[in-house]
């Protein structure tokens, strides 16, 4: 006979009910989840900073974004990198909940604004839909949480994982990705 765990909302109102091994399948789903989508954000934001996987490092990265409207182009491009990189582990490990998400939400949203959306929506184009697909991925982590194999369930941080400090997260997010598309300085056409 399996155990049942019980969630309650506000300690009165039961809200869901799960088997152990339920909850053992579900955390071993977002396990995969976090370890794919936060190891592949990483590695990209490891192209754009140090030239690994055939990135172009800091120098190329940085005259993209010049060439984009961000200046200095090597400040944004070590912001971008930094971002990408710090959500990806946060997010791969399971770290500070809602946090890695919600920059990864972040930097993509400025991608896919800047960069993809002229291109339409199929990667195949350049479209946004990788950068949808990370960003979708990272706001679906940062509502329902890592699950018990992340080291925020170790730590005993599962508090992180909160609808308010979600949400919380995400709205500061999108708050960046905004500031920082409206400091883009586009070069005026010759």
């Amino acid at each position: 006979m399996s155990q049942q765990v019980v969630f309650t909302l506000q300690h009165t109102v039961t809200y869901m009910s799960f088997s152990t091994e339920s909850i053992v399948a579900l955390s071993a789903g977002l396990l995969v989840a976090r370890l794919v989508l936060g190891l592949a954000m990483a590695a990209h934001g490891a192209q754009k900073l140090f030239g690994w996987f055939g990135g172009h490092g800091v120098a190329g990265t940085a005259g993209f974004f010049e060439m984009l409207g961000f200046r200095p182009g090597r400040l944004f491009a070590v912001g971008a990198a930094l971002g990408e990189i710090v959500s990806g582990l946060l997010v791969a490990a399971g770290l500070l909940g809602p946090i890695g998400p919600a920059l990864m939400v972040s930097v993509m949203l400025v991608a896919m604004l800047s960069v993809h959306w002229k291109q339409g929506f199929f990667a195949m184009s350049n479209g946004i839909e990788v950068g949808l697909l990370y960003a979708t991925g990272a706001l679906a982590l940062a509502f329902t949480g890592f699950g018990a194999f992340s080291l925020d369930a170790l730590l005993g941080l599962d508090g992180f994982a909160a609808l308010p400090i979600a949400l919380a997260s995400v709205a500061v997010a999108v708050l960046g990705a905004v500031g920082a598309l409206v400091t883009r300085r586009p070069a005026a056409a010759a």
